[in-house]
């Protein structure tokens, strides 16, 4: 049998002579939002000034023979360009990864706030047959209003029945006994 020729409404199947390096993204990612949070603060604003404060001195004060780059300073140009390439993606990457935290972040909210709902509704429903049901049952302040209109209830018919010997409607002691 010989191998079937290949077929001309099909890509190759591409051969690689050399592996590419691998890298892990999560490493990276890492290390990418360390120096972009570097690249933000006062400090390296502070280092910056100060290297091309000297880079600039270097060129301007020092002998003519140790200049390194001459007035219009084309390496240290160079060299900010390159750490700006270099920043600037190090930076949008480490801003995706903050987005893919905030969006995880949002989502898990959200459904706390989902569940904190339900849990609210639940327990709305729940007073409202608690009250429901309380409706039928005697509370405290009906008790209390109850005794105390009988309590004058009963005053006042001690009130209109005649009292007793003494006329103060309450019964007179014994005389033998006190």
């Amino acid at each position: 049998m010989t191998s079937p020729r290949p077929r001309l409404d099909q890509p190759r199947e591409v051969r690689r002579r050399f592996s590419r390096p691998r890298y892990d993204p999560e490493i990276f990612g890492e290390a990418s939002e360390r120096i972009a949070r570097f690249l933000g603060t006062a400090r390296f604003l502070v280092y910056m000034t100060v290297f091309v404060t000297l880079w600039l001195s270097w060129n301007f004060l020092a002998p003519a023979a140790w200049r390194f780059d001459p007035y219009p300073f084309i390496f240290l140009t160079l060299m900010l360009s390159l750490q700006a390439s270099y920043a600037a993606p190090l930076i949008l990457l480490a801003q995706n990864r903050q987005d893919d935290r905030d969006r995880v972040q949002y989502e898990q909210d959200r459904r706390q706030a989902e569940r904190t709902m339900a849990d609210t509704e639940y327990l709305t429903r729940e007073i409202a047959g608690l009250r429901m049901a309380l409706g039928e049952v005697a509370t405290r302040d009906f008790l209390r209003s109850e005794l105390q209109q009988l309590l004058k209830e009963l005053e006042g018919a001690r009130g209109e029945e005649p009292g007793g010997p003494d006329g103060r409607g309450r019964p007179q002691a014994d005389s033998a006994t006190g």
